[in-house]
This record gives C-alpha cells, structure tokens and sequence, in this order.
C-alpha cells in the first residue's frame, strides 16, 4: 500500500508542476502580447503550452518514479514508456515553435506589404516550409524511439551494411512521391503557382487552397475539390489567370443578322459598362470579326479587374445586349430566311461609326 501511495504522490507532484509551469507561461505570454502588440509570436507561441507540459509531466515522472517500489521488469517497462511520450512530446513541442515562429514571419510581413500577389507567394512558401519542418521532425522522432529498442540497436549495423541496397530500391519504388516532394518545393520557392490564384487546369476552373509537399487542393467554381499531385504543374502547361498582374482581357462573341445596327450596338455596349462595377474601366471595343452568308460575328471585348470579374462582366454583357437586340431590334438576330431578299430601295440605311471606343486593339480572331 504505501507503494502504490508514493507512486500516486509522485503522479500527482509531476502532474501538479506541469499545470502550474504551463500556467505561469500562459500568464507571461499574455502579458506580453498585450504589452507588445506590434509582436505576432507571443499570442502564436500560446499554441506550444500543451506539448510543454506535456514533456514537463514525461520528464518529471521520468526523475521520480525511481522512488516508487518496482520490480526490474516493471521499471523498465515504465523507462520505455516515459521515453517514448517525453520523444513525441519534444517532437509535438518542437513542430509548434517552428509553426509559430514561421507564422509569426509571415504575419509581420503580411502587416507591411499590400501586393496582393507577393503575399500569395510567400503564403504558400511558409505553409510548404511548415509541413516540410513537420515531416522532419516527425521522421526523426519516430526514429529516435525506434532506437530505443534494444533490438533496433542491435540489427542497426546489418541495416547500415545494406543501406546502398535498400537505399537504390526505395528509390525506385517512391520515384513518383520523391517526384512531387521536390515539385512541391519547386512550387514553393520558384513561384509556378501559389495559394489563392486562379488557374484553369484540366477544363476545371477554380483557385488553388491548399498547396502541400505532394498534392494540390483546387477549388471549383461549383464548389468541387479537385486533387492533383504537385508534379502535374511542373511538367504540364496550365494556365494561370491572377500571375503577375490579374486584371483580364475578356470576349463576348454574337451571331447576327447582316441588317444588325453594329454602331447603335456599340453605343449599347458602352452604357452597360457603365453601370457594371466589374468593368475596370481600362478599355472596350465592339467590331464585326466575321461574315457568313447568312450571319456576321460581332465581338465585344471588356477589361476587368481580375478572372472572377472577367467572367461576371462577360455574362452580364452577352445578356443585356441580346436582350437589348430582342426588345428594340428583333430583326437583327439570326433567323432562318424564307422570303425573297427586299430590294434597295427597302433596305435600311444607317450610318455605321467606326470600330472606336477602347485601347483594345483588333485582337485575335473567333476561337
């Protein structure tokens, strides 16, 4: 009985000193962060309090059970455990600081500095730094507890022996995972893609919301998660619609009558814009692109701010301009003719205005 006592004492001392450690870094914590505001890492350094008293609980009980009464095979048992937790609490420990002191960077810089696409690109940097920190320090953790057997010590110099053996087939097996790790540093650190752009890849279109050492997460315009290996985007073209500057050049193609009045058209164009917040206001044009023998093709191109508001702007203005040519000029849609073409005298007559109204210049043809 006394046994078990002085081993449900020395539970309880550990454990007691582990709450009230904890406890005292929290309070300092605080007082710091609200007495230097300015300073990001002592609210994110609060993230680190649990592993800590976790490895201060290991730690303690790994100094004072020797006082309980235990047997050899007991007190060895014991030993093993604490170690292992008092491993993977460091490595817990360890992975928070990192995090909270690269978060810390990147919140500091983020605080200073208002281009949008620069904070993209170091977003993306500190979340692969992350979770590479995170790997590392979960691989070495792992292995320093598998060391801790006495029977990993021992076949460690026939595993050093045929490690240019297992090292050439390990190779070979994870080409494709070793593959997307040094892709998704590629990504981090060369700028290819970064979280929050927006790309077109595979006929999907979405922004890109979590990028990792071996996968990308997109997010569809309808909400899907597309996932891709990070080695897609450095072997395969795709494109990149918010890289470098995002302001877009969008076209609106119709299919009309040869009697459509292209220059009231024209005017009609321009006061939509007017009343669309997406349009930027850099330029606009509308010219006739193609004729058939029973259609021309008229093309509309706006300018937007970036991909989202290209695509609200191009529908809007496909909308209101057959709407516009369904209610006041219902003959210049496409039909079906069935009655002999007037003659001159029945044609009608309109001035057309020159193709004008933008910086945009005549651009590629039809798609």
């Amino acid at each position: 009985m006394p046994d078990v006592l002085r081993l449900v004492s020395v539970v309880g001392w550990a454990l007691l000193v582990a709450v009230v450690v904890g406890w005292a870094a929290g309070r300092v914590l605080r007082r710091l962060a609200a007495r230097h505001a300015e300073t990001p890492l002592w609210p994110l350094l609060r993230r680190c309090l649990p592993p800590l008293r976790v490895v201060l609980f290991a730690a303690l009980l790994d100094a004072g059970y020797g006082t309980a009464e235990l047997t050899g095979g007991q007190r060895a048992v014991v030993r093993q455990v604490l170690t292992l937790v008092l491993i993977a609490a460091c490595a817990w420990l360890v992975a928070r600081f990192a995090v909270a002191l690269t978060e810390a960077t990147y919140v500091r810089y983020a605080a200073g500095d208002r281009d949008e696409a620069r904070l993209r690109r170091v977003r993306t940097q500190v979340t692969i730094v992350q979770r590479a920190i995170a790997a590392v320090v979960g691989v070495v953790a792992v292995a320093a507890m598998l060391l801790t057997f006495p029977a990993m010590r021992t076949v460690g110099a026939s595993v050093l022996a045929s490690a240019g053996l297992i090292g050439i087939v390990a190779g070979v097996a994870a080409q494709s995972t070793l593959a997307n790790l040094f892709a998704g540093l590629q990504i981090a650190f060369g700028d290819v893609v970064r979280i929050g752009d927006t790309v077109v890849v595979g006929g999907d279109w979405g922004k890109v919301e979590e990028i990792t050492l071996t996968y990308l997460v997109l997010k569809t315009w309808d909400e899907r998660r597309v996932t891709m290996p990070v080695s897609y985007f450095t072997s395969r073209p795709f494109e990149n619609w918010s890289r470098g500057d995002p302001r877009m050049t969008g076209a609106v193609f119709l299919h009309l009558d040869h009697a459509a009045p292209v220059d009231l058209l024209r005017e009609q164009l321009h006061r939509i814009l007017l009343e669309c917040p997406e349009w930027d206001g850099r330029a606009w044009s509308l010219v006739v692109t193609d004729s058939t023998p029973t259609t021309i093709q008229v093309r509309a191109l706006v300018t937007a701010g970036d991909g989202d508001d290209i695509w609200t702007l191009r529908c809007v203005v496909r909308e209101r301009l057959v709407e516009w040519l369904r209610r006041t000029h219902p003959y210049a849609l496409p039909r079906l003719n069935t009655a002999p073409a007037p003659g001159l005298e029945d044609a009608p007559h309109r001035r057309q205005t020159p193709p004008t109204g933008g910086d945009i210049g005549p651009g590629p043809g039809p798609a």
